[in-house]
């Protein structure tokens, strides 16, 4: 019962989602690839993969980023649970076959989030409500999703917010594993994306204070449906052929 979390940077951690998965039983296997940690030569014994944010971009001359899309399709393929969050979720449509552009003005704030009618009905999205204001950071969005995909969940700036790639594959641009310390994290640590997006420090914290409650509650939601449909504790998978 290992989940294998990819992570990028020092500001996008597991969160909520990993203390949820290991309070349900799940043990975490973090690799902090930005630190020079490895990928793991194959998925035998791991009952999920988590692709989780960063500032760095899918096009950007990083080591790792090809290996981890392997091991993203390797994931999918095999019918692992995968998910993908804000970067991760670029990384899952860029290696299942979708595209990623950057966006004219980067989303950054608390914007409504619409969930589709395919969402409304998807059981992992069972209980959240309609439409949230979620923590969006991101100045990269999916344009084209991978073939065989399921919308949903938009926002105005962002159309392709969270998706669904068969059974077991889900992707959401928004960042509901993050905390409140989180949240000022991201936002103090990227100064230039603010500019950009025509927001200040201040603004996006006030955002903060006056959604995360809200938030919070839909995104403890999210994660206890994560753990409890998509990677149960007592999932058992096949041997993964070499």
């Amino acid at each position: 019962m290992t989940i294998l979390f990819c992570q990028h940077d020092d500001m996008c951690r597991p969160g909520r989602l990993g203390l949820t998965l290991r309070d349900q039983g799940h043990q975490l296997d973090v690799r902090r690839l930005h630190r020079g940690d490895s990928l793991p030569n194959d998925l035998n014994g791991i009952t999920g993969v988590v692709s989780l944010g960063g500032g760095m971009d899918i096009g950007d001359d990083i080591a790792w980023i090809e290996p981890e899309c392997e091991i993203l399709r390797k994931a999918h393929a095999n019918e692992i649970p995968l998910i993908g969050v804000c970067l991760g979720s670029q990384l899952v449509a860029h290696a299942l076959g979708g595209k990623v552009e950057p966006m004219d003005k980067p989303e950054i704030g608390f914007p409504a989030v619409d969930i589709s009618p395919q969402g409304q009905t998807d059981a992992l999205l069972a209980g959240i409500a309609w439409s949230i204001p979620q923590f969006s950071h991101h100045s990269n969005q999916i344009t084209e999703l991978p073939e065989g995909s399921t919308l949903l969940a938009s926002s105005e700036s962002c159309k392709h917010q969270a998706y669904r790639v068969g059974v077991r594959t889900y992707a959401f641009q928004y960042h509901f594993e993050c905390d409140r310390p989180m949240v000022a994290d991201l936002i103090r640590a990227y100064p230039k994306s603010l500019q950009a997006a025509g927001v200040t420090e201040v603004e996006c914290n006030k955002l903060a204070d006056e959604h995360y409650q809200f938030f919070a509650r839909q995104a403890d939601r999210l994660c206890v449906n994560i753990a409890t449909c998509l990677m149960p504790a007592g999932m058992v998978l096949a041997p993964i052929p070499t």
